[in-house]
């Protein structure tokens, strides 16, 4: 009974922390989308035509000429019938809510979660402004677009849960259509060979991707020096170190490998892998991530 009250208690504060953030990162976000929207035109790529991909329910907010008349019919439910242009502007976005994403080696630097946060919902407005589809991985729910899509993405990305599994969790599997675009945005702390099995198997499935790597710098150099203690975020426990300088080229090596890997990962199914320190601009990083899905065919 104390743990089921003790645990209620702290989901409604983290409801409320991320309540409190979602007016703010609202703000920051189309702050950050209109700077870079200034310096793109237009999100242009050349379509896969009208080849027929699947039968849909119809929805609030659907267009009545998309309704398959004939499909219609042969139940009582309404249906949209949707072509595999239709799959190839949709977008799915999961912004890593693991508990390593909340970090920051400075006062002075944003979360990794609050940079993750802010570069999924700047991108989302990009693409629905565009008048693409996004929807957040994991969710259960199709791909939206128009006035109210960011308002419920934002949603969405705030209030996510948090696996509580080991390092690095991924998501699961979950099937999206052929040409559809999936976009990873986190630390990517995952064994090397769980992220290539996943995005493997996505890749199979005609899934195009990208892997947006965040990290904050300290993540990068390992600064510090003399005794210190290292405090895990999943479950890790600690790890004291007599003197970090001994350590510090052998980490930036096996830091450097694993960034490496997962840039392979990604060309070897012609994903893109880009790495992101909280230390930069946002509008920067934006900008070459909505350029580079520009370019993807489709």
């Amino acid at each position: 009974m104390a743990e089921a009250a003790a645990s209620r208690v702290h989901l409604r504060q983290e409801a409320e922390l991320a309540a409190a953030r979602l007016p703010p990162l609202m703000v920051a976000a189309e702050r950050v989308a209109a700077t870079v929207q200034q310096g793109v035109h237009g999100r242009r790529r050349v379509g896969m035509g009208e080849a027929f991909w699947q039968f849909r329910r119809y929805e609030a907010g659907d267009s009545v000429r998309k309704i398959d008349w004939r499909q219609s019919a042969k139940t009582d439910k309404l249906f949209i019938r949707e072509t595999e242009w239709a799959a190839a502007q949709s977008v799915w976005l999961w912004p890593d809510p693991s508990p390593s994403m909340q970090w920051r080696s400075k006062r002075s630097l944003p979360e990794k979660r609050d940079r993750a946060d802010l570069i999924a919902l700047a991108l989302s407005s990009l693409l629905v402004r565009a008048g693409e589809r996004v929807a957040v991985l994991g969710t259960g729910e199709r791909p939206i677009s128009g006035k109210v899509a960011l308002d419920r993405l934002a949603q969405r990305i705030l209030f996510r849960s948090k696996p509580a599994g080991k390092l690095g969790d991924l998501p699961a599997f979950e099937p999206l259509p052929r040409y559809a675009t999936l976009i990873f945005i986190g630390d990517l702390l995952a064994p090397l060979e769980e992220t290539d099995r996943l995005v493997r198997r996505y890749a199979a499935a005609g899934v195009r991707g990208y892997l947006f790597h965040i990290l904050d710098p300290a993540e990068q150099s390992l600064p510090y020096a003399g005794r210190t203690r290292f405090e895990g975020l999943e479950q890790e426990g600690h790890l004291l170190v007599k003197r970090v300088e001994t350590v510090r080229d052998e980490y930036k090596a096996k830091m450097a490998e694993h960034q490496a890997g997962l840039a392979d990962i990604a060309r070897a199914v012609g994903w893109n892998y880009a790495l992101h320190l909280t230390d930069q601009a946002p509008e920067a990083a934006l900008l070459r991530l909505y350029v580079n899905l520009a370019q993807l065919p489709g």
